[in-house]
């Protein structure tokens, strides 16, 4: 299994959450976050006044599946995250040892 972690624009969320139902993804799990990459965040002007914005609003997408979806569940991410912009995000794949679903015992696969 792998879990897959991607950082993604806001306003892209219902479109890469459209592309991982149809890639076969059955749930995940949604953050609100902040942070800043290279360019260490923005400039921006209010009444006037120009001030620097830290921390640049995320959103975290996380998602475990089959080793045999991985490559399919990461393109879908890519081609619907993308806006070829600055600040577009990351995907991060690591491997899952196990899961177990607490309700039923389920384990393995059968658990996500």
């Amino acid at each position: 299994m792998k879990k897959i972690e991607a950082i993604i624009k806001p306003f892209k969320l219902d479109e890469v959450r459209d592309r991982l139902r149809e890639a076969g993804v059955s749930g995940m799990t949604v953050y609100e976050v902040k942070g800043f990459g290279r360019t260490g965040g923005k400039s921006e002007v209010y009444r006037g006044s120009a001030y620097v914005v830290d921390f640049v609003p995320k959103i975290r997408i996380e998602v475990v599946v089959p080793d045999a979806l991985a490559s399919d569940v990461v393109a879908a991410i890519s081609t619907a995250a993308k806006t070829g912009k600055i600040g577009d995000g990351k995907i991060f794949v690591t491997a899952v040892e196990d899961a177990i679903r607490i309700r039923t015992g389920e384990k393995g696969n059968d658990a996500i």
